[in-house]
C-alpha cells in the first residue's frame, strides 16, 4: 500500500492536470518519503500490536514499509537539526541527538496520536467493559482476584443472561472459586481466559462452577461479537450504495450474510442451490 500511494503521487506529479494538484502531490509524496514519516508508521505498528487484543475493531494489517521504498538513515549520534520549510528558512542545530528526538518527540507524538484513535472508537461504556472483563483473567487473579468486578460485570452488561437468584448464586461460587481453583498451581500456569475456559472443561470444573463458566464464555464471544459489527457496518457500505437507496431490510440481510460470510457461501454449489430453490417451492400448497 505504501509504495502504491507513492506511485499514484509520482503519477499526479507528473502528468497532474492543474499545477495546484501537481504541488500538492509534490508535498505529499515529499513528506511520505521522509525518514520521519516512516518511523512514526513503525512506531504505531508496534503500538497497535500490544494493543491488538484492545483495538480488534481497527482491524490494522501491518505492511513491510522498509522495503517498500529506499529511505536515507541518518546518523542517530550527531545534533538534531530541525527542518523549517519556507523561503529564507534555516536550519539550527539543537542541544539533544537525533536518537533522543526519535526516542522522545516522535515517540511521545505517536503514542498521543494513538490514543486519541482508542478513545474515539472505544466509549466509556466499552472501556469498563473491557476493565471488568480483565478479572477473569489468570493472570489478574493470581494478583488480587476481584469478586465484585465480575458481580458487576454479570449486572450492568450481561443482566438478561442471569436470573436473580442465579446472580446470588455466582456470588458464592466466586468465593470457593477464589479459593479452590484461584489459588492452586495448575491455576497460576493458565495464560488467557480462552486457555482458564478450556482448562475448566477439561478438569470438570465447568460444571461445578457453571456460572462462573457461563460469565467465561459471553466473555469470550465479545471480540467475535465486535469483529463481525465492524465487517457488517464495512460490507453495508458496499452493499448498500447511492443507487441501491431503496433495498428492502430483508433483500440487505441475504445480500450481507453472503458477502461476509463467503468464505461459507463459497462451498455452496449452484446445482444444490437451484435444487433447494425448487423444492422450496414445491413444498408452497395454495388454498
Amino acid at each position: 500500500m505504501f509504495s502504491s500511494t507513492c506511485q499514484v503521487l509520482l503519477n499526479v506529479i507528473q502528468g497532474g492536470t492543474k499545477a495546484s494538484q501537481r504541488s500538492l502531490a509534490y508535498g505529499a509524496y515529499e513528506n511520505m518519503t521522509t525518514f520521519d514519516f516512516v518511523f512514526i508508521l513503525h512506531v504505531m505498528k508496534k503500538t497497535m500490536e500490544i494493543t491488538d487484543l484492545l483495538s480488534q475493531a481497527l482491524q490494522y494489517q501491518s505492511q513491510d514499509i522498509v522495503n517498500a521504498i529506499n529511505i536515507d538513515v541518518p546518523d542517530f549520534n550527531s545534533n538534531y537539526v530541525p527542518l523549517i520549510r519556507g523561503v529564507g528558512a534555516r536550519h539550527h542545530s539543537s542541544t539533544f541527538t537525533i536518537m533522543e528526538h526519535y526516542r522522545v518527540d516522535i515517540f511521545n507524538a505517536a503514542i498521543d496520536a494513538q490514543l486519541s484513535e482508542l478513545i474515539s472508537r472505544f466509549n466509556e461504556e466499552t472501556m469498563e467493559l473491557l476493565i471488568l472483563s480483565r478479572a477473569l483473567d489468570p493472570r489478574e487473579g493470581k494478583k488480587s482476584f476481584k469478586v465484585d468486578d465480575i458481580c458487576r460485570l454479570v449486572n450492568k452488561f450481561y443482566p438478561k443472561d442471569f436470573t436473580e437468584q442465579e446472580k446470588l448464586h455466582l456470588k458464592i461460587q466466586l468465593r470457593h472459586y477464589e479459593h479452590n481453583v484461584v489459588s492452586s498451581e495448575e491455576f497460576k500456569k493458565l495464560r488467557n481466559i480462552s486457555s482458564l475456559c478450556e482448562w475448566l472443561a477439561k478438569n470438570g470444573k465447568s460444571t461445578t462452577y457453571s456460572l462462573i463458566h457461563r460469565v467465561i464464555e459471553l466473555v469470550l464471544t465479545l471480540p467475535v461479537s465486535t469483529a463481525t459489527e465492524e465487517r457488517v457496518f464495512s460490507a453495508m457500505k458496499i452493499i448498500k450504495t447511492r443507487l441501491r437507496s431503496k433495498m428492502g431490510d430483508e433483500f440487505l440481510g441475504d445480500s450481507l450474510i453472503v458477502l461476509i460470510e463467503k468464505e461459507i457461501a463459497k462451498k455452496f454449489s449452484i446445482d444444490s442451490m437451484i435444487d433447494d430453490f425448487r423444492d422450496l417451492k414445491e413444498r408452497r400448497v395454495m388454498f
